[in-house]
């Protein structure tokens, strides 16, 4: 399945898909038609379809879905059945609020690595991740390749993100994680997820204005 090419656009839709069915799953329901499950979640019956049976398809006529099984399928082909080791590179503000997501809402991200700059690394009193080490970004490659850490984290000011992500990228890990205000270059064979906030905002404004 991982040689078929699918669109980013039916990626992006699978967590949204998984979080639905998780608040199923709270409910107690068992099974889901894609017609029901297009009320929840806004997108067509057909359009659902379509999505999963990109990857085989998932339901029987007559009965739907079932929630439970969707759900481990769906979290299967996004890669949630791994575990996977993380490092949080800037750890101001937007860093700890990252970190403290992840800690308390992503059980299969551990984080073991958080660095920044000297002065804010001796302010941080209490640091809620146990296994987490505290270092300067000195040491960043090194951790990096001594610990096998899979997913970077990128939080820094946008001046810097490019050489966080050629040293990260060059010690070795498998995806980054940027939630800069600016695009990376990244080699080839490193997955990157580029989350710009200001993009999601100025989105929602256009949207006021379609609802006015």
């Amino acid at each position: 399945m991982r040689n078929k090419q699918i669109s980013k656009a039916v990626i992006k839709r699978l967590p949204r898909y998984r979080r639905y069915l998780r608040e199923l799953q709270k409910k107690g329901v068992e099974k889901i038609s894609s017609k029901d499950l297009s009320k929840l979640i806004g997108y067509t019956a057909s359009q659902i379809r379509q999505d999963l049976n990109n990857f085989g398809g998932f339901g029987q006529q007559g009965y739907g879905y079932s929630v439970n099984n969707l759900y481990e399928e769906i979290g299967t082909i996004l890669g949630l059945d791994k575990e996977y080791k993380m490092a949080i590179v800037g750890y101001g503000r937007l860093g700890r609020a990252i970190a403290n997501y992840i800690a308390n809402n992503e059980p299969k991200f551990h984080i073991i690595g958080i660095f920044d700059v000297k002065k804010i690394i001796q302010d941080i009193d209490d640091v809620e991740f146990d296994d987490a080490q505290i270092m300067t970004c000195k040491s960043l490659a090194g951790f990096i390749r001594s610990e096998q850490v899979d997913i970077a984290v990128i939080t820094v000011p946008a001046e810097k993100a490019q050489l966080v992500a050629d040293t990260v990228a060059d010690a070795g890990v498998k995806g980054i994680w940027n939630l800069t205000a600016v695009d990376l270059e990244i080699p080839a064979g490193i997955a990157v997820e580029n989350v710009h906030m200001s993009d999601s905002l100025h989105a929602l404004a256009y949207y006021m204005q379609d609802a006015e």
